[in-house]
C-alpha cells in the first residue's frame, strides 16, 4: 500500500539515496532541511509498503508552485509512485490558491516529459546547458486556473 506524508529529517538517508540514485548533480542534506523548515515549502515522501519509495519537494508563493524536485527510487519506477506524488502536487497547489504550477526538467528525460505532458503541463521554455555535460533545461508549466482540486 502506498502513503504519503509530510517529509521529516528522520526520511532525509533513504531521500538522499534515492536522490542520488537519480541525479548526477543532487540536492544535499542541507537543501531538505531547508524545504522542511521552508514556510512555503511543502516536501512529501511517498512510502509503498513502509520503506521510502520517492519524494516531491513543492513551493507555493503567491499564487505560484513550482515542483523544486521529485525523484522515485529507480527499482520502483512505473509503478504509480510519480503520479501518486505529482496528483497530490498538483492537489496541493490549487488548494493554496496558485494559478500556475512550475517545474524543470531535464530534457534528455523522455519518460518523464512524458509523464508531465500527460498531466497536462506544456513546454514554456528552455535553458541551455543548465544541467551537467550541457544537458538543456526543459520548462513546463501547469495553468490551474478553473482547476478543481482533485481533477487529475
Amino acid at each position: 500500500m502506498m502513503t504519503l506524508r509530510p517529509m521529516i529529517e528522520a526520511d532525509l538517508a533513504e531521500v538522499l539515496r534515492i536522490e542520488q540514485a537519480c541525479f548526477p548533480r543532487a540536492w544535499t542534506r542541507e537543501h531538505f532541511l531547508a524545504e522542511i523548515c521552508s514556510e512555503r515549502g511543502t516536501p512529501v515522501v511517498a512510502e509503498l509498503d513502509g520503506q521510502l519509495a520517492g519524494f516531491l519537494c513543492l513551493t507555493v508563493l503567491l499564487d505560484e508552485a513550482e515542483i523544486l524536485d521529485v525523484a522515485v527510487d529507480p527499482a520502483l519506477q512505473r509503478s504509480g509512485i510519480g503520479v501518486a506524488l505529482l496528483t497530490w502536487a498538483y492537489n496541493e497547489a490549487v488548494r493554496q490558491g496558485a494559478a500556475l504550477l512550475r517545474l524543470e526538467v531535464r530534457a534528455t528525460s523522455i519518460p518523464a516529459i512524458a509523464l508531465y505532458e500527460r498531466f497536462g503541463f506544456v513546454r514554456s521554455g528552455l535553458r541551455k546547458a543548465y544541467y551537467e555535460q550541457g544537458i538543456d533545461a526543459l520548462l513546463m508549466d501547469k495553468n490551474l486556473i478553473g482547476e478543481d482540486v482533485d481533477a487529475v
